[in-house]
């Protein structure tokens, strides 16, 4: 509380509930490069003063300080925004002060149009002021002396934007295991395949030398056969560990190789980066410090259960050479950085020290600030929305178990209270998550679920085989794949049934703005219970047929306020068909799984 006392005279203009931020200006909110920041704000002052503000904006670390107006929204709202233009943090914060020249010519102008007769005192004032002259002289001489002048200046609190690639936003990931493909020189071979399918994005599993104590067998057997490969999560043997590439795979030539041939058709590697070992990781040997264990000396391997991970140990967050095993992790995540890899999707992030990942995601975006983290949280909300806080570029989401409208409409909710600092990535399935919608409802569950990821969220992604309709459980009641290509090998192909579909979807994709954006997701009622239904803007309408096994009709309510004429024509840019809807109640007749993608206006 400000006292009599102090020499410094208190504030009287108030800046208030500045947005955006994230929990008080301790996060930065996310931005992409060449969006802009939007900013808000409560600003007002005792009295009648005009004021004036402006945000001001640097890159973290540079000394000058850039400037953008705010505008009055009306009834003490202001409004405006900046532009970054380069990667990495940046700093915003709104300064307003009381515009004396303004203040004194709107007072005169108001006392004259109400025809007071005596402005000496007033006059005098205005001459004090700007000098010498009458109210048309000032009048042109006020912006001039405005710009100079700001009495009373007030500043907010200095908040963070951290400003990512458009990747980190948008873009079609593609899972596959390279040695089910013929190592890195048959990933090569397909890698312009995958680039005309509209795959930004391929993600590898680890790529690691995999330890041989403990090896998993087909369909996680305890035991592995001579010539069972193993799990790619168990990283390490005597080859090497983290930052060493399995033999089977290839070379640091050939994965060089591969990134380059990516990088040529506009896909780009992604890693995987799991902080676990095997028993025989050389850290095993080199760092015991670095692993639990139990007080009878024993190590303690992973469990989540009831799976049980006897094929590897996790590390130990609380070792008293903590500092040791950060910088280790820090380096091998450089270590692919320096060979050419900006993407990594990490293993379970929320089973392991937050600190750690907000300092190693700054540590390896100080010198790589286009590396991408994606985060495999299917998690807590709390823990999920942390992780994106402090630095995760986007997230897997509980969107595979989400497959009711009902469940649809919770889930998306969700989501959109967390825009300013949370990206979705709609996986449609992964080697562990075979929903049991996927397992019953046939190729027409398969396309539902792939046009909503699609046309949900900008990012989205496929695991292989799902383009084939693989939809066999390894037992009933499972989420796990018969023969899981985690533990043997498979002789994979670029040539499933749905790829036509997925080719299409991704031409959309990369024509429509709209659906290249999260926050502008609203969503649309129906009457039924099986067709669900949203706008992307005001140029896209999705509805989708949720039922894979019957065809629906239902109505899809339109409601006044979306910014959308009374009447308007839409284009299905699946099929082609023209129909009219309105603001108000349209039909829709939908085949099992089946679903209307229309441009509006067209």
């Amino acid at each position: 509380m400000p006292s009599p006392s102090t020499r410094q005279l208190p504030a009287r203009i108030q800046i208030q509930e500045v947005r955006p931020q994230i929990d008080c200006g301790r996060y930065p909110v996310k931005v992409t490069q060449g969006d802009s920041v939007e900013l808000t704000a409560t600003i007002f002052k005792d009295g009648h003063d005009i004021l004036r503000a402006v945000v001001r904006y640097r890159p973290a670390g540079s000394r000058r300080w850039l400037e953008a107006p705010l505008e009055v929204l009306g009834n003490d709202g202001w409004a405006g925004s900046f532009e970054p233009t380069v990667l990495g943090r940046w700093q915003y914060a709104i300064e307003s002060w009381v515009d004396r020249y303004a203040t004194m010519l709107d007072e005169l102008d108001r006392k004259l149009a109400a025809r007071q007769p005596d402005l000496t005192g007033e006059l005098a004032e205005a001459e004090q002021l700007f000098g010498p002259g009458g109210i048309e002289s000032w009048r042109a001489a006020a912006p001039a002396l405005a710009a100079k002048d700001r009495h009373g200046k007030v500043s907010s609190g200095t908040l963070e934007a951290d400003v990512e690639r458009e990747r980190a936003r948008f873009g079609v990931w593609y899972e596959l295991f390279p040695r089910s493909w013929g190592g890195f020189k048959g990933v090569e071979q397909v890698v312009p395949e995958l680039a005309e399918l509209g795959v930004d994005v391929l993600y590898l599993p680890p790529i690691h030398p995999i330890g041989t104590t403990n090896r998993k067998g087909p369909n996680n057997a305890p035991t592995a056969e001579p010539g069972d490969p193993g799990s790619p999560w168990a990283i390490g043997g005597p080859e090497g560990g983290h930052d060493t590439i399995h033999s089977d795979l290839g070379t640091e030539k050939d994965f060089a190789r591969l990134v380059a041939a990516g990088r040529k058709h506009g896909v780009e590697i992604a890693l995987d980066f799991a902080i676990q070992c095997s028993p025989d990781h050389p850290w095993l040997e080199e760092h015991p410090e670095w692993f639990n264990r139990r007080p009878d000396g024993t190590l303690k391997y992973a469990e989540n259960p009831p799976k049980r991970y006897q094929d590897i140990y996790n590390v130990n967050f609380d070792s008293e050479d903590w500092p040791g095993l950060w910088n280790a992790l820090r380096d091998v995540v450089l270590h692919w950085c320096r060979h050419g890899v900006r993407a990594f999707r990490v293993d379970n992030p929320h089973t392991k020290s937050v600190p750690f990942w907000e300092w190693v995601i700054a540590e390896v975006r100080a010198e790589f600030p286009d590396t991408i983290f994606f985060a495999e949280a299917f998690t807590r909300p709390a823990m999920m929305t942390t992780l994106a806080k402090i630095g995760f570029s986007q997230s897997y989401t509980y969107f595979t178990w989400k497959n009711t409208k009902a469940e649809l409409r919770e889930f998306l909710e969700l989501l959109a209270g967390w825009t300013d600092f949370y990206r979705p990535n709609l996986f449609v399935n992964t080697p562990d998550i075979l929903h049991e919608y996927l397992q019953l409802g046939g190729p027409p569950a398969f396309e539902a679920r792939l046009v909503l990821a699609a046309t949900l969220s900008p990012s989205y992604g496929i695991y292989s085989g799902y383009e084939h309709f693989e939809n066999v459980a390894v037992a009933a009641g499972s989420e796990e794949y018969l023969d899981s290509e985690k533990y043997e090998l498979k002789e994979r192909t670029l040539d499933g049934p749905l790829l036509p579909l997925v080719r299409q979807l991704n031409e959309i994709r990369r024509a429509e703005p709209a659906l290249q954006r999260f926050d502008n997701l609203r969503l649309l009622d129906t009457h039924g219970e099986h067709v669900f239904a949203y706008l992307k803007g005001e140029e896209i309408a999705v509805a989708v047929n949720l039922d894979p096994s019957l065809p629906r009709e239902d109505v899809v309510i339109v409601p006044p306020g979306t910014g959308l004429p009374d009447e308007f024509p839409v284009l299905d840019l699946l099929t082609g068909a023209h129909y009219r809807w309105r603001i108000g109640r349209n039909y829709v007749g939908l085949a099992p799984g089946g679903a209307h993608v229309l441009k509006v206006g067209a």
